[in-house]
């Protein structure tokens, strides 16, 4: 285990690099210069994330405004994952790559489980003393009826996929 922008792989050692749902903690000069140091010559780096879940029209606002409270929590990084990483100078020619999403089927209660793992509901708890997803649970299991029902959700998948020049 090493960091990212410094390791002991061997110069032009490695076919490919794979970031999931992290390069936006790199410091990416440092970490882009490393993988040009490390990457074989026709290696690829790969950097991927999903965004911000989507979910049926009937549970969207009661989503949305459970949301919207937690959104000043995340930290000011997320801004590149829902950016997608567009801002980002990335090293080596680009590799189309196709439009992907991530599924689930989920319960009410999975998915409420998974808004309690966000690192904003944490800061809320912190800042607040009181759980945002207790708070929003009713209205949210309202919209969504019968808890055990499973509804398929949604999150974009992005890609960026270069190769290093051979």
């Amino acid at each position: 285990v090493e960091p990212g922008e410094r390791c002991s792989l061997p110069d032009g050692s490695v076919d490919a690099i794979c970031i999931a749902q992290a390069l936006h903690w790199f410091d990416l000069p440092r970490f882009f210069a490393e993988c040009a140091r490390v990457l074989k010559p026709g290696g690829v780096l790969l950097a991927w994330g999903y965004q911000d879940i989507v979910v049926p029209a009937d549970i969207a606002k009661a989503v949305a405004d459970f949301q919207q409270v937690v959104e000043p929590y995340w930290p000011p990084e997320r801004y590149f994952i829902d950016e997608a990483y567009a801002a980002f100078e990335f090293p080596f020619r680009a590799i189309d790559t196709p439009r992907l999403e991530l599924t689930a089927q989920w319960t009410l209660p999975r998915m409420l489980g998974y808004f309690s793992s966000y690192s904003a509901t944490k800061r809320y708890v912190d800042a607040h003393e009181a759980n945002p997803v207790s708070a929003h649970a009713d209205a949210i299991r309202a919209a969504w009826g019968d808890p055990s029902t499973v509804r398929t959700l949604r999150w974009p998948l992005f890609v960026h996929a270069r190769r290093k020049e051979s």
